[in-house]
């Protein structure tokens, strides 16, 4: 437009210097523009970024307590691993301990039944030799009469010198086998 009056021959404007009407609406839009930003998108843009940085503290507060939980929780664990392992201990050495006593319980009652064994073989033994003894010497006895019997050439039937003949021999044996 200016150019075209310009060439038509009026006043000639400079170039260089904006019209002041062009100044002032220039400054009243400004002025508009800036108020409308100060009243409506300032403030929320500044709760905008009031509510970021609230969130991105809260999450940092957040995740530290977590954090903290987390290994309040772990040394809580640590804890109850190492009473775990000392009761655990502690169990073993107990059953340890009971497995010895039942051992040595056991081994007890074993060498009890043995020496009672022993000692019924004992006297099972003890009472054979007695019956062996008794019979060798009814036997013997028996056998010696005949002997003499036929050595002496006389019948030794009665039962009570002969008894007496019979002990009198197997004592001078046994008198004869002590030395």
């Amino acid at each position: 437009m200016y150019f075209l009056a310009a060439e038509g021959g009026e006043t000639t404007h400079n170039p260089i210097l904006p019209v002041w009407q062009e100044i002032v609406v220039g400054l009243v839009a400004f002025g508009v523009l800036c108020f409308v930003l100060m009243k409506f998108v300032f403030p929320r843009m500044e709760q905008t970024f009031q509510a970021r940085v609230d969130a991105i503290e809260g999450g940092i507060k957040r995740a530290e307590a977590a954090q903290a939980e987390a290994n309040q929780l772990l040394e809580q664990y640590r804890a109850q691993l190492a009473e775990a392992r000392t009761d655990a201990a502690k169990i073993r050495d107990d059953a340890r301990a009971d497995a010895e006593g039942i051992r040595q319980d056991i081994l007890a009652k074993a060498r009890e039944e043995s020496d009672r064994i022993i000692a019924a073989g004992k006297e099972q033994l003890a009472a054979e030799r007695a019956t062996v003894v008794r019979e060798l010497r009814t036997e013997v006895g028996t056998i010696a009469v005949d002997l003499a019997s036929k050595i002496v050439g006389e019948s030794l039937a009665d039962e009570a010198r002969r008894k007496g003949t019979v002990d009198r021999f197997l004592s001078g044996l046994e008198s004869t086998g002590a030395r």
